[in-house]
């Protein structure tokens, strides 16, 4: 054995003479007073203290690990000194065992007692070795059927008191196996093994390896796990079980000698215990059971003796051979860690003591704190503070708490949401990132681009020829004489006004969303923010009055700034699609329509009466035949035209006054020159009209053949490259595009991020100081009300108050045993 540099120390070198036997003898009697008594049982109840509160305490212990079947559960009941049919059970295979054997003269027969389990105290004394099994498997089977796993860290402990059992603790875990059980899952070994580890790798524990004589050194599957554990086996105890299987094979001592030494695999000062115990497992009598480990210890030396040529070294191997060689050195070694690690284990008792007293004082504070309305207000105004700055960073950009946890991908939104898709889009919308989780920020950026993108995928719906006609003869039947433009126009506003708005509102409501995601995210980001400082900065956990006003006070805020929100957007959208708005009249589009003047021309020409507007591709051919005996009609191919009291202009003149301004506007009539129809223009259909009517009314009816009007006839009869209904249609698109372009990139990002983001970042917490804080104290210990927070407070103290006490009397036993060390 090798020694470690820390409290928990194991020899250098076992000793190499027989007088090891002498010696263990003599320092057991010199402990088997009242001192090693005071010592053991004092670290048996700061072991039991430490599992039921999950105290992390460095006390001496052994850990016996190892394959299944190398013998732990036969080791363990040779210890006690008594069987209780460990196997069977599979003690130890799924939940570790704590065993805490103590030498008891006056228990003639073993008395047996589990800890409860979340808690220092000990169950009543349990005599039959069945009863203990069962004990034992029922607890094993209980905590996985609850905590649905197949192996559980979480400790059994058992106390065992008998005459003929030594003072000992042993952490007895579950074998290693290289393939799960039928019914179990196939990730059972791995979860086996890396329990194991966790229990062996705190180095404070004596780690006991087992490993059948038959398996050689060199084929060992186990070996190199402990070498991971505890690379130069300075603190480990290997133990060779079934060592009476292996003696038959010796016949020269050489053989027996080279065996025995491991030199070759273990190093120079590693030297194993060499066991064998009763193979019959036949119902005996506790006497006869360790009459019988004594017996196997007399015949493995009597072969080695006599039926060895030349025999052993004794000198060198004797104490490692048997049974009892090896409890008497685990009991000695675990002695010396004790008495060794008292002084630690006394000044971390102190420390810890402290600490439990000081949280004492804490929760009592709480406690006084429940009805102290200055100091809930305070707790209260510093926890909605901090949730506040949560919500800030979390917008600015933040990777705490983790997103693959708590960020939501664009689909989970979506479903969770309860809002679905866009509106009226019919492919589907997939943002970059959308498959990542996102939240606060960076969530809501992804919110705008895919509103851009469902947006920029709709186009101006058709426009059945009845609503064409609707809009464009009603103004010309007036005489207001609008045109294409303004006809085009009309319905690309009302198109928007119709499709865009529901795409606004799934805007606002998608960011509300993202946005009321962030208060369960702030505060778990609080919660974290307190751990990891170790301390609580404010402590009104428990007050749900509180809570449910802070959760309702924070969505009604966001359902505000998304209501604001729709208001603002409304309102840009009722600005562009306004026919006093820019955005149909603007350079970009007035030159897309000047390469179809001559058209326009025409048809601006041939607008001087009411019924003379053909929408359909027929249309031209047969306003000519109509208007062609009337008066007052320019030449179709003449370039100018003139007005009474007018000089003469050219077609390019002509359109340029078709932009001034009227020399009396009107609410139909914008005074902006981009949107003035030519008054002399006006003049000449309001003056044609008058004259033509007749006429024309005459004429009209001999246009209309077989039931169909004139206006929109089907162009069955007559092919035409382009019709004016196309033209229009075609106008409304350029025109709709327009008007999404400018409300997407110049009004919608700003106003959302300026209504939303902003506003939680300086308005949030004065909102939410006037919603809970802005009333008088009776109104505000409403929210406190809370009996349960109070009784948890009074749980937890009685808890703390019960831990100090049990560390205070470890406390007192550990001085009493550093004195008389």
């Amino acid at each position: 054995m090798s020694t470690t540099n820390t409290f928990l120390n194991t020899p250098t070198k076992t000793p190499n003479s027989t007088s090891i036997s002498k010696k263990h003898h003599k320092q057991h009697a010199s402990d088997s007073g009242s001192e090693f008594k005071d010592r053991f049982e004092a670290y048996n109840r700061l072991q039991a203290a430490a599992v039921a509160f999950g105290e992390k305490l460095p006390i001496p212990e052994i850990v016996a690990i190892g394959g299944q079947s190398d013998g732990k559960s036969s080791l363990l009941e040779a210890l006690l000194g008594f069987r209780f049919n460990v196997r069977e059970v599979e003690m130890g295979t799924r939940r570790p065992l704590i065993l805490q054997m103590v030498h008891d003269p006056t228990a003639l027969e073993p008395r047996c007692r589990f800890q409860e389990e979340d808690s220092e105290e000990y169950g009543s004394p349990i005599v039959l070795a069945s009863a203990i099994a069962d004990t034992i498997k029922f607890r094993t089977e209980s905590l996985l059927k609850r905590t649905r796993a197949a192996v559980s860290s979480k400790p059994i402990v058992m106390r065992a008191e008998y005459a003929h059992c030594p003072n000992l603790t042993i952490i007895d875990t579950p074998g290693f196996v290289l393939k799960a059980k039928k019914g179990e899952p196939e990730r059972t070994p791995d979860e086996i093994l890396s329990m194991v580890k966790s229990l062996a790798s705190p180095p404070h524990r004596i780690i006991l390896f087992l490993q059948q004589s038959s398996v050689e050194w060199c084929s060992s599957l186990w070996l190199d796990t402990i070498r991971e554990i505890d690379p130069t086996f300075r603190r480990t105890v290997i133990v060779v079980s079934k060592f009476d299987n292996r003696l038959k094979e010796f016949t020269d001592r050489w053989e027996v000698d080279r065996y025995l030494s491991a030199s070759g695999y273990l190093g120079e000062n590693t030297h194993p215990f060499f066991v064998a115990l009763p193979k019959d497992r036949g119902t005996i009598s506790n006497d006869e059971f360790r009459r019988q480990i004594s017996q196997v210890d007399a015949e493995m030396l009597r072969y080695l003796r006599d039926s060895v040529k030349g025999g052993f070294d004794e000198d060198k191997y004797r104490s490692y051979i048997g049974f009892g060689c090896l409890r008497d050195y685990l009991e000695a070694e675990l002695q010396r860690r004790y008495k060794e690690a008292a002084p630690a284990t006394l000044a971390l008792l102190e420390q810890r003591c402290g600490e439990v007293t000081a949280e004492i004082a804490r929760t009592e504070c709480k406690i006084k704190a429940t009805s102290d309305v200055a100091h809930l207000r305070k707790s209260a105004m510093l926890h909605t503070a901090a949730l506040c700055n949560h919500v800030e960073a979390l917008i600015d950009g933040a990777a705490d708490p983790a997103p693959e946890q708590w960020g939501k991908t664009t689909e989970e939104e979506r479903s969770e949401s309860g809002i679905g898709g866009w509106p009226s889009v019919t492919v589907d919308i997939k943002p970059p990132n959308a498959t990542l989780r996102l939240y606060g920020g960076a969530a809501f950026e992804r919110v705008l681009h895919e509103f851009r993108c469902a947006t920029y995928s709709i186009k101006c719906p058709p426009v059945s020829r009845e609503k064409v006609a609707n809009i464009l003869l009603a103004h010309t039947g007036r005489g207001g004489g609008r045109g294409i433009t303004e006809a085009a126009a009309e319905i690309a506003r009302a198109a928007a006004r119709s499709w865009l708005a529901p795409l606004l509102d799934t805007a606002c409501d998608r960011l509300a969303y993202v946005l009321g995601n962030l208060f369960e995210i702030s505060i778990e980001k609080n919660h974290g923010h307190d751990s990891n400082h170790r301390h609580r900065s404010v402590d009104i956990e428990g007050y749900v009055g509180f809570h449910a006003a802070l959760r309702q006070s924070y969505n009604h805020f966001i359902k505000d700034l998304s209501k604001e929100c729709k208001q603002l957007l409304c309102h840009h959208l009722d600005s562009v699609t306004s026919p006093y708005s820019h955005v149909c009249y603007e350079n970009n589009f007035i030159g897309s329509f000047s390469s179809g003047a001559s058209s326009m021309y025409q048809f601006n020409q041939a607008s001087t009466g009411p019924l003379c507007l053909e929408l359909s591709d027929g249309g031209p051919a047969l306003c000519k035949e109509v208007m062609k005996d009337q008066e007052n009609i320019p030449p179709e191919k003449n370039a100018q035209e003139t007005t009474p009291g007018k000089v003469t202009e050219n077609r390019e003149a002509l359109r340029e006054c078709q932009m001034t301004v009227p020399e009396t506007p009107s609410p139909d009539q914008p005074s902006d020159g981009n949107y003035g129809i030519k008054r002399e223009l006006v003049n000449c259909v309001e003056v044609g009209a008058r004259k033509r009517h007749p006429r024309i009314a005459g004429n009209a009816r001999n246009c209309g053949q077989n039931g169909e009007g004139l206006l929109f006839g089907n162009g069955d009869n007559i092919s035409r490259p382009s019709s004016t209904y196309a033209e229009i249609c075609s106008s409304a698109a350029q025109h709709f595009a327009r008007i999404r372009e400018v409300l997407v990139e110049r009004s919608v990002a700003s106003t959302l991020n300026s209504g939303f983001l902003t506003p939680c970042r300086e308005r949030l917490p004065v909102a939410l100081g006037l919603d809970l804080f802005a009333v008088n104290d009776e109104k505000f210990m409403d929210m406190f009300v809370a009996p349960g927070a109070i009784d948890t407070l009074e749980n937890e103290r009685q808890s703390l108050q019960k831990r100090q006490k049990i560390l205070h009397s470890c406390l007192n036993e550990f001085k009493s045993v550093a004195r008389a060390l």
